[in-house]
């Protein structure tokens, strides 16, 4: 994680979940992290947790993925106050009516400002949106499962598709830009459905280490 100290990684749906353990996690191997989510005081939760040192790194701001003037007003405050985006993470935090919204437009529309600001500057960067093993097949819910779920494995396909499309996008333009997909199964975040309680799963922190063993790879090296 050497190449990235001190570069600044934007992290959305941090305010929970994977979100909060990527940006623990990044933050220790000293990026600069953006988090961004609805909840801000969930994000000033995160902040205080640091170790005091640490909490300099840490940069908050309340941001509506869905909402394409907030994710430029959030985009808009990175290149301003910090030169640009280097790392984007892209994560999952829904509710029944907002699941497409987050899951599809909230991935494009912060992937392209990301894509945006690294071309203007012809820098390294790496872009890791968040899908899931539904992304690429579709599975039975299980009885009294939420009816969400029922959308979730369709925006998480488009997610699969828009993976490809990016990294071919990135290739064309001959970019130093790298687009990976990680797809867990079942996390253990307050999202998950009771239904599924009682089933073996990943905890956030898999999910975090997993992220930073891809953005640790060398720049010859791509994760699909």
């Amino acid at each position: 994680m050497e190449r990235w100290q001190n570069r600044v990684a934007v992290v959305t749906g941090a305010s929970s979940g994977i979100g909060a353990e990527v940006a623990r996690k990044l933050v220790s191997a000293g990026v600069v992290v953006v988090a961004l989510a609805r909840r801000l005081e969930r994000l000033e939760q995160l902040r205080r947790e640091l170790p005091e040192e640490r909490r300099s790194q840490l940069h908050i701001r309340q941001c509506d993925v869905t909402d394409v003037a907030s994710v430029d007003a959030a985009f808009d405050a990175v290149q301003r106050e910090l030169g640009g985006v280097d790392i984007l993470l892209t994560m999952s935090l829904d509710t029944v009516q907002q699941v497409l919204q987050t899951n599809v437009m909230g991935v494009v529309h912060c992937s392209q400002r990301a894509f945006e600001s690294m071309r203007q500057r012809h820098s390294a960067g790496h872009v890791v949106l968040i899908n899931s093993i539904v992304g690429h097949y579709i599975f039975n819910p299980l009885p009294g499962s939420q009816q969400e779920l029922n959308m979730y494995p369709a925006t998480k396909h488009a997610v699969t598709a828009l993976t490809e499309l990016f990294r071919q996008e990135m290739r064309e333009f001959k970019t130093q830009v790298k687009v990976t997909s990680i797809s867990p199964g079942l996390v253990d975040t307050e999202l998950v459905p009771l239904a599924y309680k009682r089933l073996p799963m990943l905890q956030a922190e898999d999910v975090a280490n997993a992220i930073l063993y891809v953005l640790a790879t060398p720049p010859h090296v791509q994760v699909h």
